[in-house]
């Protein structure tokens, strides 16, 4: 229970104090850590490439865009920046802990904002791609008596994506705490590949799957 308590860093002395959580400083180092990161590496790139950092980056570009505009298909390509840079800080954001720093997904605040904004930009790509007309008139597709289904679904969809996301990473946490608690200290390491590092990658990978197919959904 004290893992869901949202812990704070320092208070901003402003409007009567402006609390910031811990989460949010996490947040702000990785920020600070992938802006740097990308600084570093777009410096000097040439029209064609001739070294080895630029073909590296260029390939992992291109896989990832490849990657996720199968997922989303053409007409979903404006927003595969957007999916890949989530992708990124969740990915991070897990496996932060490793560092000793507390992961900002374990704050529910986290996962809801993650969620709100993958909803607002699933209903911005429906809206973008079809119109105001025929975006109102889907909540109506197939039948118009589903259409109180498709307006609660605006609501289950946020829900469903901070929930999964933020229980399956605290639940890892709390797995991750019982095991060193009774077993010796060499075994854990074993385990911490799993529940620190392949399940921090493998929720990230399914939140933001998700958001592509829903993308897709939303413009066919």
């Amino acid at each position: 229970m004290t893992e869901l308590n949202c812990d704070t860093a320092f208070t901003i002395p402003l409007f009567g104090g402006i609390a910031v959580s811990e989460s949010v400083v996490v947040t702000w180092i990785i920020m600070l850590g992938l802006t740097a990161a990308s600084v570093l590496l777009v410096r000097n790139l040439q029209e064609k490439p001739v070294s080895r950092r630029q073909i590296i980056l260029e390939t992992a570009v291109g896989g990832c865009y490849h990657f996720f505009e199968d997922l989303v298909g053409k007409e979903g390509k404006r927003y595969i920046p957007y999916l890949i840079t989530i992708a990124l800080y969740i990915g991070i954001a897990n496996l932060i802990g490793l560092l000793g720093f507390k992961p900002p997904t374990k704050d529910l605040n986290v996962t809801v904002a993650l969620a709100v904004m993958s909803i607002v930009l699933i209903e911005y790509a429906g809206f973008h791609q079809k119109g105001l007309k025929k975006w109102i008139k889907s909540f109506a597709e197939p039948i118009p008596l589903i259409t109180p289904i498709n307006i609660l679904e605006l609501f289950i969809r946020p829900l469903s994506l901070c929930m999964r996301l933020f229980g399956n990473v605290l639940g890892a946490f709390v797995v991750m705490e019982l095991i060193k608690m009774i077993l010796p200290v060499a075994v854990p390491v074993a385990f911490s590949c799993y529940f620190d590092i392949f399940d921090g990658l493998i929720q990230a990978y399914v939140l933001v799957f998700l958001t592509s197919l829903f993308i897709k959904e939303a413009i066919e």
